[in-house]
């Protein structure tokens, strides 16, 4: 008995220490100030993360191994066809998961190894919301966006100093136009961010009003450094998540909103808009014109009503088919608590077709946060990889992954292929590259779903080979590990 209290005793400073470091502040009261670093690692060690302890067998809302989190975040990898990589950056940490880490690294697909990441940023805090997005310009260079969660700490911006080149890195004291004036742009939260050919950027992101909640918009730039000013997409009740894909030039947008009264918790409905014209003007799936901001629940963006059948919505993913059509990924579920009574928790796939919005459950899963990806190879053959077998910590995020299969354009689903097996902590937040190649498919990592721990990173290919990436090395270019 005294042990277990012991252990019970050491586990609630663990998760005090947590919570403490995901808020360093200075003396003054100011939160610390991410450090540039700029040096190379020693292998990959990625972040572990949890949000609000829960006060059950569970533990916390979620947690685990977050290096690729969240779903909000994107793209995490990009394949450049010029030099035949996969360029990816992640949320790193050190041997004691003491601070965030922004990491950057790529999988050469001609040799079939990985650099050793460059440690870019320290960004003074354990909270994974502050995890980096990548991306590359016209020219190859490579951007990276460090995130922030809320107002409370900044944000940045680096951009490589040669392209397809990880090795140094500026940083870009952007601004932005509010309110008619140039303004420093260091605070954005969730970014997505997708570059046009011969435009620039455009860039989905959440700004926090004075009473907390989340407003989605979107920004847009020709050279990185000077955007123009942020426009509001919706803002209904109390806020919204937005996912994000693009194709050609064409980026479409998937959000949910906040009831009011309810809390950050509680999510609701599908809704979808897209844009062809660099952000200039935005329409529904059926053509039809949004004026913005959307304000009210029942607006033309609206895809499914989950708020009238009392349920939760979870966006996973979204892409766009060969047609340019788009197909989302959710999961929907009673409740947000974790625990088998918010079962079943669905994961459903939307696709727009000729005659409007199918939606047909590919499986299901027992955390609102298995978090997974859609590949659209044909009209007929989908694919979705995920954390979609229970794992060793049931009903905390992530699990065992799988690959499901459809072979008649989404209708009905198998599952292909259990990717990991026997697994002593869960696997979570699958993340598909954008343009990924068949060699480098998916990343994610693992980590303990009711206690801090390690966080290792993973791969796969097209096939649902999984490759882990060495936790600890010296070499400049690492050989992934096959998991058998």
């Amino acid at each position: 008995m005294k042990n277990q209290i012991r252990i019970l005793i050491a586990h609630l400073f663990l998760i005090s220490l947590t919570a403490a470091l995901a808020q360093e502040v200075h003396p003054d009261g100011r939160y610390a100030k991410a450090e540039i670093i700029q040096k190379k690692a020693d292998g990959f060690k990625g972040i572990w993360y949890m949000n609000q302890p829960s006060n059950d067998e569970y533990v916390y809302k979620y947690s685990g191994g977050l290096a690729v989190y969240p779903a909000n975040h994107r793209p995490f990898a990009i394949y450049a066809k010029a030099v035949d990589k996969t360029f990816f950056c992640f949320g790193g940490t050190d041997d004691n998961n003491s601070t965030l880490l922004h990491n950057v690294s790529y999988f050469d697909h001609k040799t079939g190894k990985l650099a050793n990441p460059v440690i870019l940023l320290d960004k003074k805090t354990t909270d994974a919301h502050d995890n980096p997005v990548i991306s590359i310009d016209d020219q190859g260079y490579i951007w990276i966006f460090s995130t922030s969660h809320g107002t409370s700490r900044p944000s940045y911006i680096h951009k490589s100093k040669k392209p397809y080149d990880i090795e140094g890195f500026e940083t870009i004291d952007a601004t932005e136009i509010v309110g008619g004036q140039e303004k420093p742009f260091n605070n954005f939260s969730y970014f997505q961010v997708y570059p046009i050919k011969g435009k620039g950027f455009i860039a989905l992101f959440t700004k926090y009003n004075k009473a907390g909640q989340r407003v989605i918009g979107y920004n847009t730039t020709k050279d990185g450094v000077r955007w123009n000013e942020w426009k509001v997409l919706a803002h209904i009740q109390s806020g919204h998540y937005q996912v994000s894909a693009e194709s050609n030039g064409k980026v479409g947008v998937a959000f949910d909103y906040h009831p009011d009264g309810k809390g950050l918790n509680y999510r609701t409905n599908l809704q979808y808009l897209e844009t062809s014209d660099f952000g200039e003007t935005w329409h529904n799936a059926q053509l039809e014109p949004a004026q913005l901001p959307l304000t009210s629940t029942q607006n033309i963006a609206l895809v499914r009503d989950y708020a009238s059948e009392k349920l939760n919505c979870y966006l996973l993913d979204i892409t766009f088919d060969k047609s340019g059509k788009p197909a989302i990924l959710v999961i929907s579920s009673k409740g947000y608590e974790a625990g088998p009574g918010n079962d079943p928790r669905e994961w459903t796939l939307y696709r727009f077709r000729k005659n409007g919005w199918e939606n047909h459950v590919v499986t299901t899963s027992d955390s609102n946060y298995d978090m997974g990806s859609i590949y659209v190879e044909s009209d007929k053959v989908l694919k979705v990889i995920g954390p979609t077998v229970d794992g060793p910590q049931a009903y905390n995020p992530g699990g065992e992954v799988a690959m499901w299969l459809s072979k008649d354009g989404g209708k009905t689903w198998k599952k292909e292929k259990q990717m990991t097996q026997n697994s002593t902590m869960n696997h979570s937040y699958v993340r598909k590259p954008s343009n990924a190649s068949p060699d480098f498919y998916g990343i994610w990592a693992d980590g303990h779903g009711r206690k801090p721990s390690e966080s290792n990173l993973y791969f796969t290919n097209e096939k649902g080979d999984v490759y882990k990436l060495p936790r600890n090395s010296t070499d400049a270019m690492i050989t992934p590990e096959l998991v058998k």
